[in-house]
């Protein structure tokens, strides 16, 4: 067959009319009456800057993939009750949030689409993706039939839905399918819970009323939690997994036989936490089992294949070892993907015209030759050469490094930029009268005590525990130690201990002002359903000073929007490198180009750039830069504010490649 009279991937499947849509009737997949056999990965839309967002998915295409698969975050779409954002809401992350916009351009790129629209979504996002101020309903019971969870969620699909039906694959979009919840049989306690199918009925009930009439899929690991979270004869249950794909597979035929049998997560890697190593899983071991399932032959999904951020304890890199790293470059993994799909898909399909792209490069940090024809196509198949060329590498530069310019101390912050709210007691930020009374979602809350006599060597005791991380502050001066290790979680000021104490002064103190900063690290995104109830802050008990509980507290959150970090001045010259404080500089670029900021001279904090919390950094590791893509910086002036917990650098470096701490203290550079 000529490369020429091959159809693209679409066309293909939607040639003579569109009759119906992906079914699992028999032991395989079809898809409008045509044999298919699905290879995708995974890409979360909110995850990658949306000016990158054709970029990635044309390397998807390019490695041979089919389709592409997404989660929907609730939290981000419906950050306010009632208020919604799919890409023009006025929110922080408006630009991230226009999903119908990222689906059509995954079909102009040639790819068919998965959705997993939740409502609980995991993928170690905040929460699972559920949205905070559900915690201020009373007893809700989420991930269940609950009443009172059940009308949010359907207020959400009610909106959300309609915008994924447009664009289903039998009304010409590219969206073949949807899952349902989300493994949702991990949340099974022998004797305790029981997955609740009334709620998978529930959500399939009002996926139907919303116009969704392709294939419902669940996703759990079949060995573990057999069908335990899924509706048997409603959805198609799929399989979750790393490795033994032939054992999972095999479940999956006892449960469902005669049905088509599909990976719905490959876990091409893992992710990282605060204070671990960089997790990486072996290429090898990648390429064998990623094999096996193309041997089977089954269907998969790479959980991800390109991961990116999180922005909100996981690192805010989401690089997942993935076939694409978290700036869009391409690894081993990449290449063995498209080498394998080169020889298990029988499928040929064209190059269509908006994916055609020049690409004569060779991967410099690449060295096998054997990989270079599989990316260029050269010398190969037409298979090969019927898939686009892998589009070149983005460029990263390391700008020169920053002088920090200017300083604002917590004090002067509280006095002059917050807002400030009297309470008898400590309250969790989700309690909170703000935001429409629907209380804090992310950042920072302070809590001040004024005009306190403090005996020398006196004692604060913190009933329960933290949530999630504490700065002590006596007169403005920092009293907590530094988090400078992995051990020091273990200590004073984190969610480990309960009911922990710390002495405040060596000297008597009358009439002083006292200040607990918390920081919250991220919400449970995976667990059982009891912990799910988490409340961010002080709350757990009181705060007592030498065994008497302290009363009438200021409470002032510190949520870190664009709007508030745009109107702070008074800036002036540092005069100290001691934080908690805020620190920043301006610096000139006549070009816009990816890059990384090196953290490795500060502490721990967070860091905004152009007024957008780009994540957070902490000396412990793993992860000791930020991806900082092109699009968040623009041609002239820019501004880098970093709020450092303990101790500032002086200066803001740069860096073109990603820096993890490993074991033994070095770094390690990608």
């Amino acid at each position: 067959m000529s490369l020429e009279v091959l159809p693209g991937l679409y066309e293909y499947y939607t040639g003579g009319g569109i009759n119906s849509g992906l079914n699992a009737d028999k032991p395989y997949f079809t898809l409008n009456d045509k044999n298919i056999t699905i290879y995708s990965g995974a890409l979360h839309y909110f995850r990658v800057p949306k000016p990158y967002w054709r970029d990635r998915l044309r390397k998807m295409r390019a490695a041979g993939l089919n389709a592409v698969e997404t989660y929907v975050p609730w939290n981000l779409h419906e950050p306010l009750p009632g208020k919604f954002d799919f890409g023009q809401g006025g929110t922080d992350m408006e630009d991230f949030l226009d999903v119908a916009e990222f689906l059509n351009t995954a079909k102009e790129e040639d790819l068919l689409a998965i959705v997993r629209p939740g409502p609980y979504i995991c993928s170690e996002w905040e929460f699972g993706g559920f949205p905070s101020w559900l915690l201020r309903k009373g007893d809700i019971k989420v991930r269940t039939s609950d009443t009172t969870y059940m009308k949010y969620v359907t207020r959400y699909f009610n909106m959300l839905l309609p915008i994924l039906a447009a664009l289903q694959f039998t009304s010409g979009g590219p969206i073949i399918a949807f899952q349902v919840e989300n493994e949702y049989g991990s949340t099974e306690v022998p004797g305790k819970f029981t997955p609740d199918r009334v709620y998978l009925r529930q959500l399939v009930r009002l996926m139907k009323q919303n116009g969704i009439t392709e294939l419902l899929v669940s996703s759990d690991s079949p060995t573990m939690h057999r069908s335990a979270g899924t509706l048997p004869g409603v959805l198609l249950q799929t399989a979750n997994f790393a490795g033994n794909p032939e054992l999972e597979f095999f479940m999956l035929k006892l449960l469902q036989p005669g049905k088509p049998i599909m990976a719905m997560e490959f876990w091409t890697g893992w992710f990282d936490h605060w204070s671990e190593v960089h997790h990486t899983r072996d290429d090898d071991d990648f390429y064998d089992v990623y094999e096996r399932i193309l041997r089977y032959p089954a269907s998969v999904n790479m959980y991800m294949f390109h991961g990116g951020y999180k922005f909100r304890p996981d690192t805010t890199s989401y690089d997942y070892n993935a076939p694409l790293t978290e700036s869009g470059d391409y690894t081993i993994k990449y290449v063995m993907v498209k080498e394998l799909l080169r020889k298990y898909n029988p499928v040929q399909t064209r190059v269509t015209p908006s994916t055609q792209t020049a690409c004569t490069h060779i991967l410099p940090y690449i060295a096998k030759s054997e990989w270079e024809g599989v990316l260029t196509g050269e010398g190969s198949t037409n298979l090969a050469r019927s898939l686009p060329d892998a589009p070149h590498l983005i460029f990263k530069q390391a700008y020169e490094p920053q002088r920090v310019q200017w300083r604002l101390n917590l004090n002067e912050i509280l006095e002059n930029f917050s807002t400030k709210y009297l309470s008898p007691i400590v309250l969790p930020m989700e309690f909170l009268p703000i935001n429409n009374m629907s209380g804090q979602s992310y950042g920072y809350i302070v809590y001040r005590k004024k005009y306190l006599d403090i005996p020398a060597n006196s004692t604060l005791t913190i009933g329960g525990r933290i949530c999630d991380s504490l700065v002590v502050l006596v007169n403005g001066k920092l009293v907590s130690k530094p988090l400078t290790n992995t051990s020091d979680l273990n200590d004073f000021g984190f969610w480990r201990l309960k009911d922990s104490n710390i002495t405040l002064s060596s000297t008597g103190l009358t009439g002083a002002t006292l200040d607990l900063l918390v920081e919250n690290w991220g919400r449970n995104n995976f667990g059982l359903l009891e912990q799910f109830n988490q409340f961010k802050g002080l709350w757990q008990g009181p705060i007592s000073l030498n065994n008497v509980e302290i009363r009438n507290w200021e409470i002032s959150p510190l949520e870190f929007k664009k709007s508030w970090v745009g109107r702070l001045v008074r800036w002036r010259r540092p005069d100290s490198f001691t934080g908690p404080a805020l620190y920043k500089t301006n610096f000139y670029v006549n070009q816009t180009r990816d890059t990384y900021l090196d953290m490795q001279d500060w502490c721990k904090g967070i860091v905004i750039v152009n007024n957008f919390v780009l994540g957070r950094y902490s000396k412990i590791g793993p992860q000791q830069s930020l991806y900082l893509p092109a699009p968040f910086l623009r041609i002239g002036w820019n501004n880098i504010v970093v709020f450092e917990h303990y101790i500032a650098a002086d200066q803001i470096k740069f860096s073109n490649k990603m820096i993890y701490k490993t074991r033994n203290n070095k770094k390690r550079m990608y």
